[in-house]
C-alpha cells in the first residue's frame, strides 16, 4: 500500500487558519489515482472532507465549501489543505487519504478549534 506522511494541524482559534499537507511514497503509484482528507470526531463516524483527482478535479463537502482549499503538487507528490475561518465544528482528527485500486490512509493529524 501507498505510504502516507502527514504534517499540519495543531490548536487555533476560531476564525483561524491551519494548513496540512501529506507526502506519498511507494514503490508503484498508478497515474490515475486520488488524493484528499477526511476527518473524524468523537462520536461521528469518519466523513471525506475533500479530494482531488490525478486530473486535478476537487469535491468539497458542503461544511467546508469557500472556506477549504485543497490542491495536489504530483512532482512532489503530496497534497495539502488550507484551512481557513475555521469553526470549533472543524475540530477532528485529519487523515490524509490515497485512493486508486486500493485504500490508504495517513496516521491522522489533530486539528483543534477553540471558541
Amino acid at each position: 500500500q501507498v505510504q502516507l506522511v502527514e504534517s499540519g494541524g495543531g490548536l487555533v482559534q476560531a476564525g483561524g487558519s491551519l494548513s496540512l499537507s501529506c507526502a506519498a511514497s511507494a514503490g508503484i503509484i498508478r497515474s490515475t489515482n486520488i488524493m484528499g482528507w477526511y476527518r473524524q470526531s468523537s462520536g461521528n463516524q469518519r466523513e471525506l472532507v475533500a479530494s482531488i483527482t490525478s486530473g486535478g478535479s476537487t469535491n468539497y463537502a458542503d461544511s467546508v465549501k469557500g472556506r477549504f482549499t485543497i490542491s495536489r503538487d504530483n512532482a512532489k507528490k503530496t497534497v495539502y489543505l488550507q484551512m481557513n475561518s475555521l469553526k470549533p465544528e472543524d475540530t477532528a482528527v485529519y487523515y490524509c487519504w490515497f485512493g486508486s485500486l486500493f485504500n490508504s490512509w495517513g496516521q491522522g493529524t489533530q486539528v483543534t478549534v477553540s471558541s
